[in-house]
Formats: structure tokens, sequence, C-alpha cells
């Protein structure tokens, strides 16, 4: 489990977090759960948490972004080199995206095809989604 990391927008009232969790549901599978906003203060936060992911394990990579609610591009820049990480290590990043404001900006800019993208956790090969 990673700390919760707070991102200051330059508004006290409006001080958001980033939430990492990183598990080994089953075997051979490596999940991190991320939660919150994406910016350039948090974009760093969630590339430690992805480095972390990808050398977690040889086997399959999973990271839950179900729980951002943003991602502005410094989260995007931080998604495509954590693919590319992977890549060298001869693994896909799976990521299950269910909401738009994730899955719309790796589309537009098509870097979707980078990953294996899943709407849920049982279909990105997980064997519950809890």
């Amino acid at each position: 489990m990673f700390d919760t990391i707070p991102s200051a927008t330059g508004d006290d009232a409006a001080a958001q977090a980033i939430v990492t969790a990183l598990t080994r549901p089953q075997s051979g599978t490596a999940l991190l759960t991320v939660a919150g906003e994406i910016d350039t203060v948090t974009a760093p936060h969630l590339e430690v948490a992805l480095d972390t992911l990808v050398g977690a394990t040889d086997g399959t990579l999973v990271a839950d972004l179900t729980g951002i609610t943003f991602l502005a591009s410094s989260g995007l820049a931080v998604l495509i080199q954590a693919a590319h990480r992977a890549d060298r290590s001869g693994r896909r990043l799976r990521l299950v995206v269910s909401g738009r404001q994730v899955r719309r900006p790796l589309e537009i800019t098509g870097t979707d095809q980078l990953f294996d993208m899943y709407t849920d956790r049982a279909s990105a090969g997980l064997a519950c989604d809890d």
C-alpha cells in the first residue's frame, strides 16, 4: 500500500489526493488500484506506483483506474511511459477503465493501442471484481 499523497491545486478548499494500492489478488498477477485526480502534482506519485507495479512480478500487470476522476496530460504521459517499460520486459499493461475521463484521452491520442483495456477487473483476468 502506498501513502495517500495530497495534491495542492492552488486552492486550499479544493485540495485533492491520489490513493494507490498495490496488491497480488491471485498468483502471477499484480494489481495497482488508483483513485483520485491525476494532474501535474500527483502524476509523479502515479509514476512511482506504476514503476513498482511493472517491477513487481513477471506475471500479469493490471492497473485499475476506475477510481480516477480526472486525467491530465501529465498523467497520460506517465501511463504511456509505464506501457513502454512493461513492453521492454515482454509484458503488456492491462488497464481497467470504466469512465470517459480516462478512456477518452487515451482514445483521442491513439495511445489506447499501447494497452489492453477492460471495463472491469473480471474481464481483465482477475478472479473477482471487489
